[in-house]
C-alpha cells in the first residue's frame, strides 16, 4: 500500500498562493495530542486569525483591499470560510476528518493555501 498522508499538527507551516510569508498553522489543545506532542489539524480548523494567521502581504486583486490600492500588496486578512478540502478518509480529529499535507483551504480573496512543511519534519526527536 501507499503511505498514508500524515495528520498535520499545530506548528506545521501553511503558505497562501497570494501571501507573501509562510506561517505556522494554529491548532487549539482541544483537539487532542498526536505523536508529535501537538494538536493535530481537522477539518473545521480553518478559523481566520485563530487557526489561520495572516501569510504577509496579500497581492491578488480579488482582495477589495488590493484593488482599493490600485492593485498594490496589502496586508492579508485571511477569509477562509469553508473547510479544508482533500482531508483525510480515514483519520478522525474529534470526529472531523484529519488535515493532511495533500489539504487545501481557499480563502475567499482566491488565494489556495496548502502544507509547506508538516511539523512532524522541523520537530526533534528523542
Amino acid at each position: 500500500g501507499g503511505m498514508m498522508p500524515k495528520a498535520i499538527c499545530a506548528l506545521s507551516l501553511l503558505k497562501c498562493s497570494c501571501g507573501t510569508v509562510p506561517t505556522p498553522f494554529i491548532v487549539l489543545p482541544i483537539n487532542g495530542v498526536t505523536t508529535t506532542g501537538f494538536p493535530a489539524g481537522n477539518a473545521l480548523d480553518n478559523v481566520p486569525f485563530l487557526n489561520i494567521i495572516p501569510f504577509g502581504m496579500c497581492t491578488t486583486s480579488a482582495n477589495p483591499a488590493v484593488a482599493a490600492a490600485g492593485g498594490s500588496p496589502m496586508p492579508c486578512t485571511p477569509v477562509t470560510i469553508f473547510p479544508w478540502s482533500d482531508t483525510a478518509t480515514k483519520v478522525k480529529i474529534k470526529g472531523i476528518p484529519s488535515v493532511t499535507q495533500k489539504s487545501k483551504l481557499q480563502c475567499l480573496w482566491t488565494g489556495s493555501i496548502s502544507v509547506e512543511a508538516p511539523s512532524q519534519f522541523i520537530v526533534d526527536k528523542d
